[in-house]
């Protein structure tokens, strides 16, 4: 009869409107895991400042030292990285193989293109891998999102336990040319080498009226061989000064500071120190703008 359903009709309705609640409910809770596109994200979006994937903050420098070896994924680093979409990015202890993968992550996975510049000191199977007869490449990198010039890649004289060096380029931050370093200096207990280390560091430093000194030092903020380095430049943290009275966040697992952004003819803006399961240094990051 009309406006009467037959019992097999109203099964077949419920079961259609049961499927529709049960779509329309999936797709909420993707909403909510994924987010929207709406730059609030959603319960799983990251802490990203930039305004859409594909984006970068264009005032923001990053150093980190990524730790190897060690049994961290790739695709986990990049995703640190990704989150705070930084101009420029200073890694440690970088195997080539390593920022290759992250650099495809960081495009693939979260459209974030870098141009890249190598700061090799040794080739380690121990570190890096590959064939003994054909170690990967060890020491520091760069990735920019604009391009990168006047590359330079100088090894300390004395690297102390193991090679060191630090590596420049000239490239854009904040809208600015302006000349990057990224250094990693020798292992703990080696005052003497990284007070060397730093002489060197120093005078190429001190030719340039804008700088940013990124890295891992080795060395607590009042340490006498970061005197040179502080003598040229401030730390990114405003708190963070040389002597005992600063109040400097540690940069690592065991509580000391060895990680800076150093800037000469820039200002910190904004500067965090972020913990990682990543790598047992912190993720260190801060807005600039020139002086």
């Amino acid at each position: 009869m009309p406006g009467v359903r037959t019992g097999e009709e109203a099964r077949v309705l419920g079961r259609g409107t049961s499927a529709r609640l049960l779509a329309g409910a999936v797709l909420a809770l993707c909403m909510v895991l994924v987010g929207p596109s709406a730059p609030n994200g959603g319960l799983f979006a990251g802490p990203r400042h930039a305004a859409a994937a594909g984006d970068v903050v264009s005032n923001r420098v990053m150093t980190w030292n990524i730790c190897n070896p060690c049994t961290v994924s790739d695709v986990d680093r990049a995703a640190d990285i990704a989150a705070y979409a930084p101009q420029v990015i200073g890694l440690q202890e970088a195997c080539v193989r390593d920022v290759e993968r992250i650099r495809e992550y960081l495009e693939n996975l979260h459209g974030l293109v870098y141009h890249v510049e190598y700061g090799s000191v040794l080739r380690k199977w121990g570190r890096c891998g590959g064939a003994p007869w054909s170690p990967g490449a060890f020491g520091q990198a760069i990735l920019s999102a604009a391009p990168m010039t006047d590359h330079v890649n100088v090894e300390y004289p004395d690297g102390g336990s193991e090679d060191r060096g630090y590596m420049a380029v000239t490239t854009l931050v904040a809208g600015q040319p302006v000349r990057v370093f990224n250094t990693h200096l020798a292992q703990r207990r080696q005052e003497a080498v990284r007070a060397d280390q730093t002489r060197v560091l120093a005078a190429e430093v001190a030719r340039h009226e804008r700088a940013i000194v990124l890295g891992d030092f080795n060395a607590v903020p009042d340490a006498p061989e970061l005197s040179r380095m502080w003598a040229l430049a401030t730390d990114a943290d405003p708190q963070c000064r040389p002597s005992p009275t600063g109040t400097c966040r540690p940069t690592t697992d065991w509580q000391s500071k060895f990680d800076y952004v150093f800037l000469r003819g820039f200002t910190p803006l904004r500067h965090r120190v972020l913990p990682t399961p990543s790598s047992d240094h912190h993720l260190l990051h801060t807005d600039v703008t020139p002086a």
